[in-house]
């Protein structure tokens, strides 16, 4: 039985950082959802192995490696998916980074890496995908933003400030691009088992201070942003735009 809606069969999506964690996980969903997969990432290695894992389940992908802080670099290798590869449906803007410390230590050289990485490179890449899918006049973008678009915490301000970016960024998109046949919009998750946050992880303090925090009082598991994925990568979103998805087990919802 086949649904529709929520069939990818035939579409290509490059997912940004995908190497591992969470872009990793939405690339291998999409991919059993009938996508073909493209990966993206800087490390070749963990890039191919990454890839290879999916290969090895069946389904289609392919690696990207390309880095996407880097302008003079992002037009090129979206040209070249687009070329050799295929048509880009999807883009899924993953790529990001997290670095904590008190606002008043903050340097200044991390500031810049964590607007580059979180921020710019969603610009870069939207911008390139986008150029060519408004020639089709049809295409998803799914910018990944976070429960930090909405909320704060002592030690990761510059994070805040990215992930509320990358919302209104998504709002944008939509402004300028939803004329032409494209559907922007945001996965916020909460807070994940990633290894980005493993730190916090095999913390019993923070974990003990996020159960209580979050009305379902435990950990999200990468996993569980694939359904959310699904449907704003498919036709049952087909009128959803500039919306920001918060998949956070309801953190957001409680002061």
């Amino acid at each position: 039985m086949t649904f529709p809606l929520f069939d990818l069969a035939g579409k290509r999506a490059l997912v940004t950082g995908s190497s591992q964690g969470i872009g990793l996980a939405l690339a291998q969903g999409l991919a059993q959802h009938g996508a073909s997969v493209v990966l993206n990432g800087r490390d070749t290695a963990k890039l191919e192995t990454a890839v290879q894992g999916i290969r090895n389940a069946g389904f289609e992908a392919d690696a990207s490696v390309f880095d996407v802080t880097d302008p003079a670099a992002v037009g090129p290798a979206i040209d070249a998916i687009e070329q050799d590869t295929g048509p880009i449906d999807i883009l899924i803007n993953n790529a990001g980074m997290q670095f904590r410390t008190p606002l008043e230590d903050f340097p200044i050289d991390r500031w810049k890496q964590l607007l580059e990485t979180n921020i710019s490179s969603a610009f870069y890449v939207g911008q390139a995908v986008a150029r060519h899918m408004i020639a089709r006049r049809n295409g998803k973008i799914i910018n990944i933003a976070s429960v930090q678009s909405e909320l704060a915490r002592p030690g990761i301000a510059p994070y805040t400030a990215t992930k509320g970016a990358i919302k209104n960024l998504t709002r944008g998109m939509c402004a300028d691009w939803a004329q032409h046949g494209l559907q922007v919009n945001a996965i916020a998750p909460g807070y994940f088992k990633t290894p980005l946050n493993q730190a916090l992880v095999d913390n019993p303090e923070f974990s003990a201070w996020l159960e209580k925090r979050t009305p379902a009082a435990r950990w999200g598991n990468v996993e569980e942003l694939i359904g959310a994925a699904i449907f704003l990568s498919g036709k049952a979103s087909s009128f959803v735009n500039g919306h920001t998805l918060y998949v956070d087990g309801g953190i957001t919802t409680c002061l």
